[in-house]
């Protein structure tokens, strides 16, 4: 089957592609491993998720969200938003699409790709002028090597797996990770009765919703360098010193770390006030794992039913992607800072990879339509 675009993964990324492609007429299909679009949001996130950015931050191009919807919106009205959005630009991605690879054919000058339709188990062979990678950063659940973990008596598994803290009640959990998600995570368990201790291995920010809002709003017009300044001086105000709660602030600022890392800073959904309290306990680093005993680098040892790993995603488009080495770095993340990581060679794009949540994947998609449209127009 021969495409104008295609462009690989149903999530938020390929979807504002798509809708992109659509507004300005040019054709595009999308290839989706999963039974649905926007798989990582209906199947592999926690109930508690809202988003941590204001709204004006959180919406895909060429739609905002309605007049009524709160600033931080809640995971159900997240997804009502992407329905909306799917049937509003007539997006049919082709589900069940697993693919296998992808290469440039030089001879003809286009993209080569193979898809097991894991339906029928029949193998599917695209050509495309250009080709979108859209399965952006948070393909694949990461978990640590740990001494041990192996023999782990009880329960564990990637916060991709974690709805909510009910079947935790009472039961001691130790949290992997103290992100936004470790910290919310950590929060629920505590909510629904969990035992629940959490894992801080390095210095990080801690800020409510209210301050990244502001902090983003003020980066339009004055210097990051100003804006870590206020933000830091607000944080203390509200927070205080948490370093004797095994939460020491960075060096350098939150806004800079995110731009130059891609941390992100901690926005507090009532956890900080919960360890503050020892409701929730603070530990350092796992050094080793013995049954259900869990060894941490201060010495001290506990036992835990659960363990939650908050620790990230990693990019698996290496596994199928060939000749990708203008683009994609060993560990499949661009080669190119931002905001130049999403143009390759040979029609080749990548949306979602810039840390930069769906406000990065919103200008990515615009960026790569409107480069598209340049390219045919040229030719």
């Amino acid at each position: 089957m021969e495409e104008v675009v295609i462009i690989v993964g149903a999530g938020p990324s390929g979807l504002a592609t798509s809708a992109c492609l659509n507004v300005l007429s040019i054709p595009n299909i999308i290839l989706e491993r999963e039974d649905c679009f926007a798989s990582l949001w209906k199947k592999r996130s926690y109930d508690r998720l809202k988003l941590h950015l204001g709204k004006q931050f959180c919406q895909l191009p060429h739609m905002p969200y309605p007049p009524g919807t709160p600033t931080f919106i809640p995971k159900a009205g997240f997804l009502q938003y992407l329905e909306d959005y799917v049937s509003h630009f007539q997006i049919n991605p082709r589900y069940h699409r697993f693919v296998e690879s992808a290469s440039y054919d030089k001879v003809v000058g286009k993209w080569h790709i193979v898809a097991k339709n894991t339906l029928s188990d029949e193998l599917e062979v695209y050509l495309g002028k250009f080709l979108v990678v859209a399965t952006g950063e948070n393909s694949e659940g990461l978990i640590p090597k740990i001494p041990g973990l192996d023999s782990f008596g009880g329960e564990f598994m990637h916060c991709s797996d974690y709805k909510n803290g009910k079947r935790f009640t009472n039961k001691e959990v130790l949290v992997v990770g103290c992100g936004n998600s470790g910290m919310e995570i950590a929060y629920d368990l505590w909510d629904h009765g969990a035992i629940t201790s959490i894992v801080v291995r390095n210095p990080v920010h801690v800020v409510t919703k209210e301050m990244v809002l502001l902090g983003m709003l003020l980066l339009k017009y004055i210097p990051c360098k100003v804006v870590d300044y206020v933000t830091v001086s607000l944080s203390k105000l509200v927070y205080g010193d948490l370093s004797s709660y095994g939460l020491p602030r960075p060096s350098e600022g939150p806004f800079y770390l995110k731009d130059v890392t891609r941390s992100s800073p901690v926005i507090d959904v009532g956890t900080i006030e919960k360890i503050k309290e020892g409701e929730i306990q603070v530990v350092p680093t796992i050094t080793k794992i013995e049954g259900d005993n869990v060894y941490f680098s201060d010495g001290k040892m506990n036992r835990f039913d659960a363990i939650i790993f908050a620790t990230g995603y990693k990019s698996t488009v290496l596994k199928w992607l060939k000749e990708s080495e203008d683009l994609f770095n060993e560990d499949g993340m661009p080669k190119k800072s931002f905001p130049n990581h999403w143009n390759g060679e040979n029609g080749l794009y990548c949306v979602g990879f810039a840390s930069r949540g769906l406000f990065g994947i919103a200008r990515d998609a615009e960026h790569i339509a409107n480069h598209i449209r340049g390219v045919m127009s040229w030719k």
